[in-house]
């Protein structure tokens, strides 16, 4: 089996030769590596083979792209594949494909070639590394076919690099035993789903719901079986384990994040941060090892807002925000909260002891998947957060007079949608002017528009976060700005209202540097960003110290959709990293 030593001491020619298959038929990648030795970890030898690639230029990975080949191709037929490729496509059933399914892939081949000009790669032993179905294999390439050029060819290089991961762990005998667990639960809670999205396979899971309950008692089983002293789920229906220190009295590093989702959303946005902790518990109990602090982990029953209007019920009881009037919020089909909460055997009457002494506790960390495209762009599989964006949404409309198409001139129009359209690209570029700003106009609405008249009227929508509060209001306020020029020189009026207004929550410096300590000792380089999305942590950021770490997302790092995905070796990385954290925490502790 070989190993990092081995790698480190070969000569240049050797280092190649011992990494031979590791990218198809592109030794270079691994010359240019061997002269960033020593490789420190498993995983910063696979970073530094991504960045070789990222660096190597357009005809590079054009030429690396090529030299795959088609999945159940010619290559196949003639049985001319590498050992690496037939094993993977053997793995995910290619090699025994019906007559049909072998007729759809190569129409299939045969489209993208023509499109893209290269051809059609994917990791097909998966994220899990156990071999996807020729089924999704097929929904995979017909869906990718829809891809820009740039975007496919981007995307072809990060499936290449996660066939390079796994055939290194196969060369260095890596098992991602602590990812497979968590991805395994992450499986295991995806099979239950609400009435009517279940019988669609998508994964909707909303408060209190009887697939809501389930997962609650699947966390509940799983953190008995890992080991914690005690569980519980609490008046909110939150799921709380709880590992003793050494001293029970201790106070507590508090982690965790929701289990509920949007509709039709994905397996890990949330549960991660409950999985990742629960697994680290776990190897502390195994080891008999208790910490001169305890470990509790929340699985937060609400974060999303799908089912009622309120959102942060899970983790605004442990803040003492829990508003008694939400109770009475109606669902679509009319049950209230505190009905349902009643059906789930819970008290809505004890919820305000769930109120949380921050003496207690040492502070607020949550791991998530990071819900957008910045790390898996970058071949990055951590990131450390800075801060949680703050927040302003508005909803608007802007009024003029609705005319004639053909009989009004255009210097005598007054046009509500162009008025909104150009307020939409100020918006933009003014967002884009400033590092971590964001700003966008998600509902443009012209009310009983027709083809043939000009728009009286249009309401929209304006969405604005940055990394501080006052840099927020200062894009806000610009924005608004622009809306009163826009409407007087247009001879337009409009209204505008704020609905919502979120405050940032920067990471504790403290906490963040302990991220950045466990994510430097796996051999990473450190990269930071802050968080568009809101997370539980944001709450708890109102009562103690908190601060984040972000796994990156495959699938263009899509979130909130049914592709949100992640490997078991970033997942592996999570539980590593949180053990590093928790054991710089006990080297801390008097």
């Amino acid at each position: 089996m070989l190993t990092l030593d081995q790698l480190n001491a070969a000569t240049a020619d050797e280092c190649v030769a011992l990494l031979d298959g590791t990218y198809e038929h592109s030794p270079w990648i691994a010359r240019a590596a061997a002269a960033h030795r020593p490789f420190v970890s498993l995983v910063h030898l696979k970073l530094v083979l991504a960045q070789v690639v990222r660096e190597g230029g357009h005809d590079a990975q054009l030429a690396l792209i090529r030299a795959h080949p088609e999945l159940a191709g010619k290559a196949m037929v003639s049985q001319t594949l590498t050992a690496e490729s037939r094993n993977e496509q053997g793995k995910a059933g290619l090699t025994d494909c019906t007559p049909e399914e072998f007729a759809c892939i190569q129409a299939f081949n045969a489209a993208y070639n023509a499109r893209f000009g290269f051809p059609f790669i994917l990791a097909v032993r998966g994220p899990r590394g156990l071999g996807l179905g020729k089924t999704e294999i097929i929904a995979t390439l017909a869906r990718r076919l829809d891809n820009h050029p740039d975007f496919e060819r981007a995307e072809c290089l990060r499936n290449i690099h996660r066939v390079a991961e796994i055939r290194l762990n196969d060369k260095l005998g890596h098992a991602p035993e602590q990812g497979n667990l968590v991805w395994d639960w992450a499986e295991r809670l995806a099979v239950h789903s609400d009435p009517g999205f279940a019988e669609r396979g998508e994964l909707t899971v909303t408060y209190l719901t009887d697939a809501h309950r389930a997962v609650a008692q699947d966390l509940q089983a799983w953190m008995t079986e890992c080991g914690f002293d005690e569980v519980s789920q609490d008046a909110v229906g939150n799921v709380v384990g709880v590992y003793h220190g050494q001293d029970r009295g201790a106070p507590r590093l508090l982690t965790g994040s929701h289990f509920d989702t949007v509709r039709n959303g994905g397996k890990y946005d949330g549960r991660l941060g409950i999985l990742v902790p629960m697994a680290c518990v776990q190897a502390l109990h195994r080891a008999g090892r208790r910490l001169p602090f305890g470990i509790e982990v929340v699985g937060f029953s609400e974060e999303e807002g799908q089912r009622y209007k309120a959102v942060f019920l899970g983790s605004g009881a442990l803040t003492g925000q829990f508003d008694a009037a939400w109770l009475d919020q109606q669902d679509a089909d009319g049950v209230s909260m505190r009905q349902a909460m009643a059906h789930a055997g819970l008290n809505a009457a004890d919820i305000a002891a769930l109120r949380r002494d921050p003496a207690r506790y040492l502070g607020f960390v949550e791991v998530h998947i990071e819900q957008g495209p910045v790390l898996n762009a970058l071949d990055m599989p951590l990131g450390v957060v800075t801060s949680i964006n703050g927040s302003v949404r508005y909803l608007g409309e802007v009024v003029g007079m609705a005319s004639h198409a053909g009989t009004t001139p255009m210097d005598q129009r007054r046009d509500a949608a162009v008025a909104v359209a150009e307020l939409a690209l100020v918006a933009e570029k003014r967002a884009a002017s400033v590092p971590d700003v964001v700003a966008t106009m998600g509902m443009l609405q012209v009310p009983n528009g027709s083809m043939n008249v000009v728009p009286g009227r249009c309401s929209f929508s304006l969405d604005v976060r940055a990394t501080t509060d006052a840099v927020r209001d200062a894009c806000a306020a610009d924005i608004r700005a622009e809306l009163a020029a826009i409407c007087a020189r247009r001879g337009l009026h409009y209204t505008l209202e704020e609905t919502m207004r979120a405050a940032a929550a920067p990471s504790a410096p403290a906490w963040q540097q302990r991220w950045e300590s466990a994510v430097q000792a796996l051999g990473l380089p450190l990269f930071h960003l802050p968080s568009g999305a809101g997370h539980d942590a944001m709450k708890l950021h109102e009562i103690m110290p908190q601060a984040m770490l972000f796994v990156r997302g495959l699938n263009a790092g899509i979130s909130h959709n049914p592709l949100e995905s992640i490997t078991n070796d970033d997942a592996d990385l999570c539980v590593r990293a949180f053990a590093n954290l928790i054991d710089q925490l006990a080297s801390e502790q008097p």
